[in-house]
């Protein structure tokens, strides 16, 4: 196995074409990791959510990590890492231009709400339904890759 570096734009190109990674957040010295389902846009990463665990745990430290990944031919494999920074968007004034741009960079994807467990209503509005609209600010990237 050869083991290589990704470039940025190996590793952009990467988080853009995948929907699924893995969110890790910790609180009190203790990790906590996830799967997560994910759009791809302009340096962020953004998600939804209903409350629980992570919400709770990112609130509390918005430095988190995400890992992607991708299975290639044989034992070959491309992996992603992003440290970042959880960004919650509520539905509030001051708030509003950054969470209909999540709302539109979601909704490209067909079945997009299914991992939240209840799909937002349109518009969406915090007020009547729980889910927490987020994003993941990409402070850092890097990657790499084995091929045979």
């Amino acid at each position: 196995m050869q083991i290589s570096t990704l470039s940025a734009l190996e590793c952009t190109k990467l988080l853009t074409a995948n929907r699924v990674g893995h969110l890790a957040c910790a609180k009190d010295g203790q990790p906590y990791v996830v799967p997560f389902h994910y759009a791809h846009s302009d340096a962020h990463l953004y998600a939804f959510s209903m409350p629980g665990k992570k919400i709770e745990w990112m609130r509390s430290n918005p430095l988190v990590s995400v890992q992607v990944d991708e299975h290639g031919q044989g034992r070959g494999w491309r992996s992603v890492i992003v440290d970042g920074r959880y960004e919650e968007l509520p539905d509030r004034i001051g708030h509003k231009l950054q969470r209909d741009h999540a709302w539109s960079v979601l909704s490209k994807h067909t079945d997009w709400w299914e991992p939240g467990a209840l799909k937002p209503v349109t518009p969406p509005a915090a007020d009547n339904a729980p889910h927490v609209f987020f994003r993941i600010l990409i402070e850092q990237v890097s990657g790499r890759e084995a091929s045979e």
